[in-house]
């Protein structure tokens, strides 16, 4: 399967041109346009007002610079007098305030306006420190082998996904990415003892990178729901008996989750909330933060399940 890989670092045909990286945010895109895509690429946040004479000399030139990353980099743009709940929450005093986002959490930041080669060193060191591909030739190749294994594992083609991951550790044994991959991959075939071995034999570069924290928590979630796994029936038959058994719906997601039923598990969870969210204190909901890690927090199933729990804890 190396040839696939192989193709998917070749330089691409010419294509629809990509989407802008720059964005106008509000509150209702704050989501998913900063805290969600920050888990794929850092994402820059620039606070500004249409008064604000250094913000007509910042705004430009942060686009200038975010747009030569060609993608490997976002710029989130904020009109604080249209969008005072994100400056109040972000406690903006004054503008032009900058933060970057990565991961889903600020991760750097400044006040006022800088001049282009110190705004440049600025997000260079960002990229530098969050690890983020650069917008040269070589590294939009590997970007496109890990879209091209992405596309993969949502078919659920896990083989030629694995096969892709594969291929990208043999040119960089530490690439974070592809090691998690890879044992996402494991994982979704049911090979569990393997990724296990895989991760604790992980070299320390990698093993410290919280990007496997997903991978421990699919594993820890693994081995919980083993214990569940042939009981659905009788978990089932608890709930006609009594709705309110909280205990047996709880049961019943881990036998859904050991059985690949990621939407039923992830229901029977919201349904717990609904009913009593404090029971056995908060348990379903600290249960389904667990799922959305495992899952990867922009998987489709992840951020609609996620849009939900909010609605039932802050209605």
């Amino acid at each position: 399967m190396t040839f696939l890989a192989s193709s998917a670092m070749a330089d691409a045909a010419p294509g629809p041109a990509a989407p802008d990286p720059v964005k106008d945010v509000t509150l209702a895109t704050f989501v998913a346009e900063v805290i969600e895509a920050s888990r794929e690429r850092p994402v820059i946040v620039d606070f500004w007002a249409t008064w604000c004479g250094p913000c007509k000399q910042l705004t430009p030139l942060l686009e200038k610079l975010v747009r030569s990353q060609k993608g490997a980099v976002q710029l989130a743009k904020i009109d604080i007098d249209k969008n005072p709940q994100i400056a109040q929450q972000m406690q903006v005093q004054s503008v032009p305030a900058v933060f970057a986002f990565f991961r889903g959490q600020p991760v750097d930041g400044f006040m006022g306006a800088l001049p282009e080669s110190q705004l440049k060193e600025w997000i260079d060191r960002l990229m530098k420190a969050t690890g983020a591909p650069t917008g040269d030739p070589e590294a939009m190749g590997l970007e496109t082998a890990f879209k091209q294994a992405a596309d993969f594992m949502a078919m659920e083609d896990f083989f030629t996904a694995q096969a892709i991951y594969v291929d990208i550790l043999d040119m960089e044994p530490n690439n974070v990415r592809a090691y998690a991959g890879l044992l996402r991959c494991l994982l979704a075939q049911k090979e569990t003892d393997k990724a296990r071995a895989m991760l604790e034999a992980a070299p320390a570069e990698v093993a410290k990178d919280k990007a496997l924290d997903s991978v421990r928590t699919a594993l820890e979630l693994a081995a919980q729901s083993q214990q569940a796994v042939g009981s659905l029936g009788e978990f089932q038959a608890k709930l006609q008996q009594n709705a309110d058994d909280h205990q047996a719906r709880f049961d019943l997601a881990m036998a859904h989750y050991a059985n690949g039923e990621r939407e039923a598990a992830v229901e029977a969870l919201l349904e717990i909330v609904q009913r009593n969210r404090g029971w056995n204190e908060e348990a379903a909901r600290k249960q389904l933060v667990k799922f959305f890690e495992a899952f990867g927090y922009s998987d489709p199933l992840t951020v609609s399940a996620r849009k939900r729990l909010s609605s039932l804890l802050f209605k």
